[in-house]
């Protein structure tokens, strides 16, 4: 991926005996319109190829060409677009104190920098908008086409001061579209930035009376702690402390109750990260349903630990929703292994899966080494008996602060626990800290050692990697 970000229709790939290769389609070409229309991003792409005989004009090498496909309605064309929208991505106009893009260092590639509050992303990406820049227009558009879920960042439901966090008068007002949106039958899911000293204790206390009394059609709320790093710019930030912690899962276990009694099913999560930072033991996973905030970080321990002991399918890889279906689309979406390029892959930080190392792991490796997160750490070494399996996990000093997720770890840090631990022979890598065969911060596998293998996320995929193993 270069440092720029590609927001044209260029098709980067034509599946051999598709639709799209019989008619001469050619990866590079742009497409300009499809059936005599302009389209702005892969939802209307996808509208108009799912048709029996589709139209493509495309920039081939500066000339226009027009290019007939007869296939099957409903067929796959049989291309991969490289971007998610072909206008321009919605940038984000508040000026949130707790943005952890305003917390990167410079000199990242580009893309990361990007900061999207774009209805078409949360869509496609589970990316979260404040609805800041929503119009009647969007509204209209995520109705006709059934867009659901949507993601909306709620913070603070007291209008002034929902304002006050997103540093932008509109957010005092922007939640009517969150009201709208329910109002015709969109399925959203929310969150709740917790910054303390900001909008927990009372403040959250009173999100949650609200969000029940005003938005009782939420499918859920995550409520999920600050993340600061170390180039954090705001002196009146911090990160929570440990009763903090345990006063917010308290809470908001409360108020899960409060929610089953009223709307019939747990409308609050807070995310597994306080649940750590706290000590406290997490709901089993039955409690999660579907895991709907799993890309929130809400579940994914009891996820990971069903999966490892064989009790649960794997979450993570599991596709649901309007977009399974589309062309260049791979399973758990453009997310996935091999996703291609997309705007919203770097856009909060929301790592794309790179494709698995073809280092591979064989029977008798020796001592094995699982490098995670600070947070992940002691959840798998708590499952993981064999003592010749080493759980590492790796302190993120490139960032700093509290970030201690596995899909914050970058190369340089990997580097340095792997040169502290000697006696392992074989190392083994999530996949999640990759995009695209880089790290976030500018590495590659390549610059590490021979002996790392990039293997899946979730718990079945390292259970069979370690039986297979050892």
């Amino acid at each position: 991926m270069s440092d720029s970000v590609d927001l044209s229709a260029r098709i980067t790939e034509v599946v051999p005996g598709s639709p799209a290769a019989g008619a001469g389609v050619r990866a590079g070409d742009v497409v300009v319109m499809v059936n005599d229309r302009p389209i702005r991003d892969i939802i209307e792409w996808h509208h108009q190829v799912d048709e029996a005989f589709v139209t493509l004009r495309v920039d081939r090498g500066g000339m226009q060409v027009d290019i007939e496909v007869e296939k099957s309605a409903g067929e796959p064309l049989g291309v991969s677009i490289a971007s998610a929208v072909f206008d321009r991505v919605q940038t984000c106009d508040n000026h949130c104190s707790f943005c952890f893009i305003y917390q990167l260092p410079k000199g990242l590639r580009r893309s990361l920098y990007l900061k999207d509050d774009d209805y078409r992303l949360s869509f496609l990406f589970g990316n979260f908008t404040t609805l800041t820049r929503f119009t009647e227009m969007d509204l209209e558009r995520v109705v006709d086409q059934a867009l659901s879920p949507l993601h909306v960042s709620i913070h603070d439901t007291d209008p002034w001061g929902r304002a006050e966090m997103l540093r932008n008068e509109r957010g005092a007002m922007s939640l009517r579209w969150l009201r709208a949106l329910l109002d015709h039958g969109t399925k959203v899911r929310g969150q709740v930035v917790l910054c303390p000293g900001l909008n927990d204790g009372a403040v959250l206390e009173n999100t949650m009376a609200r969000v029940l009394d005003e938005y009782p059609e939420l499918e859920a709320v995550a409520i999920v702690p600050l993340g600061l790093s170390r180039f954090n710019p705001e002196e009146h930030l911090r990160i929570h402390t440990v009763d903090e912690a345990r006063t917010t899962v308290d809470l908001v276990e409360t108020w899960r109750e409060v929610a089953r009694t009223v709307v019939g099913h747990p409308m609050f999560w807070a995310s597994d990260e306080l649940y750590l930072l706290a000590g406290r033991e997490m709901p089993p996973a039955a409690d999660y349903g579907d895991f709907p905030m799993y890309e929130d970080g809400v579940g994914i321990v009891a996820s990971f630990v069903e999966e490892f002991v064989g009790r649960r399918r794997v979450v993570a890889d599991v596709t649901s929703g309007f977009f399974a279906s589309v062309d260049g689309a791979t399973p758990g979406g453009y997310r996935a292994e091999r996703a291609p390029a997309n705007p919203a892959g770097d856009t909060g930080l929301r790592p794309v899966r790179v494709q698995l190392s073809d280092r591979p792991v064989s029977r008798g490796a020796g001592k094995i080494g699982v490098l995670t997160g600070d947070y992940a750490a002691p959840v798998i070494a708590a499952l993981v008996t064999d003592g010749n399996v080493r759980v590492i996990p790796v302190r993120n000093d490139f960032f700093g602060g509290n970030t201690a997720v596995a899909g914050l770890m970058v190369g340089a840090d990997i580097a340095r626990e792997i040169a502290n631990h000697p006696d392992v022979d074989q190392f083994l890598l999530p996949d999640v800290c990759l995009s695209e065969g880089r790290f976030l911060d500018g590495t590659t596998l390549a610059d590490l050692p021979p002996n790392v293998t990039v293997v899946p996320t979730d718990g079945a995929s390292l259970r069979r990697i370690l039986d297979r193993s050892l």
